[in-house]
């Protein structure tokens, strides 16, 4: 460690000579001053890294020779040491932001544990997040290799996640390369589990998690009986994403339950979000509804009538109540929802789809500035969370909460940020996503996808007879043979989903209490 500059001041500094010699011994440098104005001459003459200030002194006051230090060096750690316990000085000593308060007599234990407190803070939290990870790592390493449940998958990745925020505030780069290799096994056993399970929860008689088809009637509508509800759906939210803006929302609304559900494949707004508002999967939206189901290869919006979609499921389940329906897509119509929200206020379920974290990331794609403010997970939270305290729809859901509504913030799948090519053909009605594609005479890399020769067995439309559906692994993303490395230059590094991966498939279905 190197030497640590303490400038110590108070009128009766002799009386500290053992307590400065137990901190030179420990290689910290200390500076004495006998008086606010021998302080303010020393911080002329040199740059310390904390001051002590003794409160009660002659000529210039503690409080006093504090704010001229706060005027000279606004970021200077201040330590206000004092004989007097009275309010009114520690309240304002505390105005003036100071680092810690010490009531006299001190020992030279509490000086040392003010040091590291306010000095070595940042270091101490990255050791200790550091080495707990550590212990962690090899605990999370045997759990991968025996993960078989639904539920247990879930739990490895609020695990994965929890560790990914601990690990992304210290600068031990080598830490986060481990977690992310980490993420990378755990995604290659995750395909594996949804490969061997995915059909089966399609058998009424198999134990199955709640899945987007489910999650209205199972887990919505419960809500929706006993309270009015504001229901909100951010389009393409992670679960990340969600824990990086939850604490703007903790001034409003309690945390009632956390949980995260499994996303259909392919996890695309058309098919997943679809599937949220009419309570069907895909292929029962075909035919249950061929007038609202548009197909990957049919020209048209493919998700134009999530409000149909919703009326059809309320119909179905007998559910006769007062509810409203708003897409928010732009700035303007967020401002709409928000000016306009009072009106609303005696529904009982008010449905938002709000497309913000879809847009960035399409965005991200198409825009230089925005690939490179999101090129990383950690960025792109940062940016999920610069516009979330800063949108409309905090507004609206602070209004919620004034209001007696119990909130529901969920998505329709998550996104992940793809690194890896890998080649496919087809013929020219193949789809265009770059996560799945659905179509006839598919040729792809067989270890690089999960296929479905027979999209019924997962209850997805066929768009003709021969149609199958790949879906790519991990963080892998289609390209096309010819053009081949514009393409892939294009876009790696963007975030894309429609393929199986944690990140899209289990996300985050988060209930809240009104404050």
């Amino acid at each position: 460690m190197s030497e640590i500059k303490v400038l110590w001041v108070d009128d009766e500094i002799e009386l500290l000579k053992p307590h400065i010699i137990f901190l030179e011994k420990r290689n910290y440098k200390v500076t004495k001053a006998m008086s606010g104005t021998e302080a303010l001459e020393e911080i002329e003459k040199e740059n310390f890294d904390i001051v002590f200030l003794d409160e009660n002194m002659p000529g210039l006051t503690g409080l006093e020779t504090l704010a001229e230090i706060k005027e000279k060096q606004a970021t200077l750690p201040v330590v206000m040491i004092t004989k007097s316990e009275e309010e009114y000085i520690m309240e304002e000593a505390i105005g003036s932001k100071i680092a810690d308060y010490l009531i006299k007599p001190v020992n030279p234990n509490q000086i040392l544990l003010s040091l590291k407190k306010n000095l070595d803070h940042s270091r101490l939290v990255s050791e200790k997040t550091t080495s707990s990870y550590q212990q962690e790592f090899r605990k999370i390493a045997m759990d991968l290799s025996m993960v078989n449940s639904y539920e247990e998958w879930v739990e490895m990745y609020q695990k994965l996640v929890y560790w990914e925020l601990e690990l992304e505030n210290i600068d031990d780069s080598g830490m986060f390369e481990i977690l992310e290799s980490q993420k990378n096994e755990a995604n290659t056993q995750f395909c594996k589990f949804i490969d061997k399970n995915y059909a089966s929860w399609f058998d009424y008689k198999n134990d199955a998690p709640t899945m987007s088809h489910t999650l209205f009637k199972d887990k919505v509508l419960p809500v929706i009986e006993k309270q009015k509800t504001l229901f909100i759906v951010v389009d393409n939210l992670r679960y990340d994403q969600w824990k990086a803006f939850e604490p703007f929302i903790t001034s409003s609304y309690k945390k009632d339950s956390e949980e995260l559900y499994y996303g259909i494949l392919p996890t695309a707004t058309q098919y997943a979000r679809n599937a949220i508002f009419s309570g069907l999967m895909p292929s029962d939206m075909e035919k249950l509804h061929p007038n609202l189901w548009l197909n990957d290869t049919e020209e048209g919006g493919k998700n134009m009538y999530e409000k149909e979609f919703l009326e059809a499921q309320l119909k179905r389940l007998g559910k006769n109540i007062n509810w409203s329906y708003h897409k928010i897509s732009s700035l303007k119509q967020g401002k709409r929802l928000s000016d306009n929200f009072k009106s609303h206020k005696n529904e009982d379920l008010i449905a938002v789809v709000y497309n913000f974290v879809d847009m960035l990331s399409h965005s991200k794609t198409e825009m230089e500035v925005i690939k490179e403010l999101a090129s990383t997970d950690k960025s792109y939270r940062s940016l999920t969370q610069s516009w979330f305290k800063n949108s409309p729809l905090l507004d609206v859901i602070q209004q919620a909460s004034s209001l007696g509504f119990k909130l529901i913030i969920t998505t329709d799948h998550g996104t992940i940020n793809v690194k890896n090519p890998t080649k496919v053909i087809g013929d020219r009605n193949i789809s265009a996503n770059l996560r799945y594609k659905t179509g006839r005479s598919l040729s792809y890399e067989d270890k690089d996808v999960l296929v479905s020769k027979d999209p019924k067995k997962i209850h997805l439309p066929s768009i003709n007879m021969s149609s199958s559906f790949i879906f790519a692994k991990g963080d892998l993303f289609f390209a096309y043979p010819n053009n081949y490395n514009h393409y892939v230059s294009y876009y790696r590094n963007t975030y894309q989903h429609g393929g199986i991966s944690m990140e899209e498939v289990l996300i985050p279905f988060v209930l809240l209490d009104p404050k």
